[in-house]
């Protein structure tokens, strides 16, 4: 954004706050139109840094999964959310999904939308692969570093 505010958008600014209270995130990024707006809580007294998730990124044996959460094996490829929004497995309700668990990927292949203020975003997959599994129901919401996909790569 520019100094002088003239490319700042007040709404949407507001919009992000809202949606960072709304889901307690202490950090939010958006990217769009070679714009990038970054919004960065104060650590509450005693926190640890915010972790930052990539999105895929070999599993590592070191991260401890989640209660209730199955360990991914090792060698798999796991993707991430890049952002908070509603996570989409079809182009549209009456579409096939884009990827079916134990289908095969090539890279650059579309794997889900994610809906983020009213933005769809295609999350492609960055290496080929076969789904070995879909973690989040569509139409369900997402959290920023929430595993979407679990991939075993060629």
């Amino acid at each position: 954004m520019a100094a002088n505010g003239k490319d700042t958008n007040v709404p949407q600014l507001k919009e992000l706050i809202a949606l960072m209270e709304r889901h307690g995130l202490l950090e939010i990024e958006l990217v769009e139109e070679g714009r990038k707006i970054r919004l960065r809580k104060a650590h509450p007294a005693g926190a640890g840094p915010v972790s930052h998730a990539h999105a895929p990124h070999p599993a590592a044996p070191a991260h401890a999964a989640p209660a209730g959460a199955p360990a991914v094996p090792a060698g798999m490829l796991e993707l991430h959310s890049p952002m908070v929004g509603t996570f989409y497995r079809a182009p549209s309700p009456n579409a096939d999904p884009f990827v079916e668990e134990g289908g095969h990927v090539e890279e650059g292949d579309v794997l889900c939308i994610i809906e983020a203020m009213k933005v769809m975003n295609e999350i492609k997959a960055e290496q080929a692969g076969t789904i070995e599994k879909i973690a989040v129901e569509n139409a369900h919401p997402v959290e920023y570093g929430e595993l979407l996909f679990v991939i075993r790569p060629d």
